[in-house]
């Protein structure tokens, strides 16, 4: 008797639980105890990549397709009615979508809790209607290659999925009825992650706690007339779309943890750079970016990016007090102005961590104190009343002006204790110059030897090996 025959029944469907199900269906041909247990196996995860390739041209033949296919239909029929707790699929184009219904049905029949679906279809998918009306569904994940469309006939009737915790739409586009009535068919959805491509609306739940809503093509889009968060139970919110005009509620006082990235068009971005840009009528109608910055005001965390504090500028004498903030993070671009830092930074007065993805920014006469790009007398003033005490800089790509940069911080901020510096990971940099690190790191070791403040040039050990290969 070997030592898998003599494992009780729970543990042997507990082992097969971790396998593939192709692993776990010629696990089960082995003996027929083995395959008694896998038709009580509680998770099915079906990938036809795993059949279709790393052979290539096996998709474009149809009786590989078909096995596939009856293969997923016989592990299905040999589970019989038994229960399933979490169901994936993984399927492209050639699987025949009629296959796909009956697989999705036949584990909302068996009552499962987490379903995560990938459909990458060359012609738009349509769900099951079962899918809508699923009693036991707790989590759902949906990703399709062209968009989600859902049911919005059916959604209409009432509450459709009265257990569902957990939305995600990983695509594109989701096509629905108006947000309102659509979060009005989930009463205790505390998770939902979506995109848009235009909206104007009102996002009211009382059992929401994470939010993750973002704009597709953005771009080529007009400016959202009004939006409104009430969801005074979120606790994590994730929000990138151009600046709407108005923000006429945001309820979001149990907010922890946000990221924000309101975008202006490139029209507007040269608006705001040009000459009396204070007077620009259309800058002025998006001036109320402020409503929706001190709606999350209670937030411990927040991530911004540089396109916000192009918004943040429009509007900077009313940017709100963050009194609960330790955390900022700021990721820049070489398009985008820092004219929104100082207003910023003087109104985190708790702040204890400041962290900018990147140093790089755009240059103007409006860059502010808080760089030292432009000559002034009050360089620096908004960094002085700043009680930060760690400063992380990532994407360090040894440039003088970087270098510069850090120097400017570390004689501004003046409870600064620690600063960490992290080399960029992606592409070249002047950190794979011959001399360049000696030098910096010869700098480095002067700034730790002037400021009271530990300096550290920290690098990945398979970045310093690639370094040390060349």
């Amino acid at each position: 008797m070997d030592l898998f025959s003599s494992l009780p029944e729970e543990i042997l469907c507990h082992i097969l639980s971790f396998l593939t199900t192709k692993e776990a269906a010629l696990a089960s041909v082995v003996s027929k105890r083995w395959r008694s247990q896998f038709a009580l196996v509680p998770n099915l995860d079906i990938d036809d990549s795993v059949f279709l390739y790393p052979e290539e041209g096996k998709r474009e033949r149809e009786e590989i397709l078909q096995s596939f296919m009856d293969f997923v239909d016989n592990v299905l029929a040999l589970q019989g009615d038994s229960p399933i707790k979490k169901f994936s699929l993984k399927c492209k184009t050639g699987v025949h979508p009629r296959r796909v219904d009956g697989w999705i049905c036949n584990v909302l029949q068996r009552g499962v809790l987490d379903m995560d679906l990938f459909i990458d279809f060359d012609e738009e998918y349509f769900m099951p209607r079962k899918l809508f009306f699923s009693e036991t569904l707790v989590e759902l994940k949906l990703r399709c290659s062209l968009g989600v469309n859902w049911w919005v006939a059916w959604a209409r009737l009432g509450t459709v999925l009265p257990m569902l915790k957990t939305l995600i739409f990983d695509s594109a586009w989701i096509r629905c009825d108006t947000i309102e009535m659509f979060l009005h068919t989930f009463p205790v959805l505390e998770e939902l992650s979506m995109s848009f491509n235009e909206w104007d609306e009102t996002v009211s739940s009382a059992s929401l706690r994470k939010l993750s809503i973002w704009t597709t093509g953005c771009e080529d889009f007009s400016n959202p007339k009004s939006i409104s968060f009430d969801i005074p139970s979120l606790v994590y919110f994730a929000y990138c779309d151009i600046v709407a005009e108005d923000y006429p509620k945001v309820n979001l006082t149990n907010l922890v943890e946000a990221r924000i990235s309101l975008l202006l068009t490139e029209d507007q971005i040269k608006r705001r750079r040009a000459p009396n840009s204070d007077e620009d009528d259309v800058l002025l109608r998006l001036r109320n970016g402020w409503k929706l910055m001190s709606g999350i005001r209670n937030v411990q965390k927040l991530y911004i990016s540089l396109d916000t504090l192009e918004v943040l500028y429009l509007c900077c004498k009313s940017i709100p007090v963050f009194n609960n903030l330790k955390l900022l993070h700021v990721k820049t671009a070489a398009n985008e102005g820092w004219q929104g830092m100082p207003a910023l930074l003087r109104n985190c007065p708790h702040l204890e961590t400041l962290v900018f993805e990147g140093l790089r920014h755009f240059v103007t006469d409006k860059c502010g104190d808080a760089c030292d790009c432009v000559s002034r007398e009050d360089k620096g003033r908004s960094l002085a009343s700043c009680p930060v005490k760690k400063l992380q800089i990532k994407g360090f790509r040894g440039t003088i002006r970087e270098l510069e940069m850090i120097k400017h911080f570390l004689e501004s901020f003046r409870c600064l204790e620690k600063v960490e510096i992290y080399a960029e990971e992606k592409g070249r940099t002047d950190l794979e110059v011959p001399g360049v690190r000696e030098l910096i790191a010869q700098m480095l070791r002067l700034y730790n030897e002037f400021y009271s403040c530990d300096v550290q040039f920290l690098v990945r050990s398979s970045l310093d090996k690639k370094w040390t290969a060349q």
